[in-house]
């Protein structure tokens, strides 16, 4: 029987659970320890595992990421905690020009068995210096991999997945997903770490998504099927790579594409979402894939102006009705 959880038990339960099994797993980052950590995903483990295996770090995320680099060449296995995807700006080169090119710089001589961890995403009032979204720049970088779980099971399995790779994962966990609810059953088998999922079926409209937006997407494809379009909704799982596969079965049964991210258009995860796939699907199609996303500037302070500055499921409905062809945004 599955329990309902919120998402930061259920990262909290994976750590648990890989720092038991394997002597080489450690965290470290800001508040990891005796505060246990901004989203409580360390929570009790400085307890249970002590100072060397939970550590906490000065704000200097470019010093402790590259700690963990050189950590995971001679064989550990760290989990980095950057306190929000923000603060990962300060850590990219340790990110991109270590840890995603030192296996391959190396011909193969160190692997990377390096996990990052990234709250972020628009959260409530938190101004335009905290609410960023990086995926535009994350997927841009060969070598990462980048996990986006939206629910409690999928953020149990795709931790444990990537703290047991040997290639250095990414995982961008939405902050307003943190303390949602969901069922998690430890004793399923786990999906691949980067298998994309239906999680709602349609025939008319697929709509490709991922992490809160796919939530959102869900809600929208609800409404949806008030007014008589189906829509399959897909959640991606995974930005790199990217399950084309899933995607393609989906459109060759709907006809219709809607990319629906939180970021902002220009350059962002859609764009490269709607290119792979018209390329691969172009024949399928009906009409040309749409893209909703956040609008191409710095997320407002001002609650009303953040709201109007992303998707929500209003205007996700509006946008998958004018993709359908069932009528105009309002």
């Amino acid at each position: 029987m599955a329990d309902e959880i919120p998402v930061w038990k259920a990262l909290n339960m994976a750590m648990d659970a890989e720092m038991a099994a394997d002597d080489s797993v450690f965290t470290l980052g800001e508040d990891v320890g005796l505060y246990g950590g901004s989203y409580r995903v360390t929570q009790d483990l400085y307890a249970r595992y002590g100072e060397w295996r939970v550590r906490d770090t000065p704000i200097s995320e470019g010093s402790f990421t590259g700690l963990a680099v050189g950590a995971a060449m001679v064989g550990m296995r760290p989990v980095v905690e950057i306190m929000t995807v923000n603060f990962a700006l300060l850590a990219l080169d340790a990110i991109i020009n270590m840890a995603a090119k030192i296996p391959f710089m190396s011909g193969g001589q160190f692997p990377m068995p390096l996990v990052v961890r990234m709250p972020g995403g628009v959260a409530k009032q938190l101004a335009a210096q905290h609410s960023q979204r990086l995926e535009h720049t994350l997927m841009n970088v060969p070598g990462l991999r980048i996990a986006v779980p939206s629910t409690p099971q999928d953020a149990w399995w795709q931790l444990r997945q990537a703290i047991r790779s040997n290639e250095p994962v990414v995982l961008l966990e939405h902050e307003l997903l943190y303390f949602s609810k969901g069922p998690l059953d430890t004793e399923l088998p786990p999906l691949p770490m980067h298998r994309a999922v239906a999680r709602r079926p349609g025939n008319d409209l697929t709509i490709v998504s991922y992490s809160h937006m796919a939530n959102l997407s869900l809600k929208a494809a609800e409404r949806l099927s008030a007014e008589g379009i189906d829509a399959e909704v897909i959640d991606l799982r995974s930005l790199s790579p990217i399950d084309w596969d899933t995607c393609m079965r989906s459109i060759q049964k709907t006809h219709y594409l809607l990319v629906v991210e939180e970021d902002c258009g220009f350059a962002g995860a859609g764009a490269e979402i709607v290119a792979g796939l018209t390329k691969r699907c172009f024949y399928d199609l009906d009409a040309p894939a749409s893209r909703h996303a956040g609008l191409d500037m710095p997320t407002p302070y001002n609650g009303t102006l953040e709201a109007a500055s992303i998707p929500t499921i209003t205007s996700i409905v509006a946008a998958a009705r004018q993709t359908s062809g069932s009528g105009e945004p309002s």
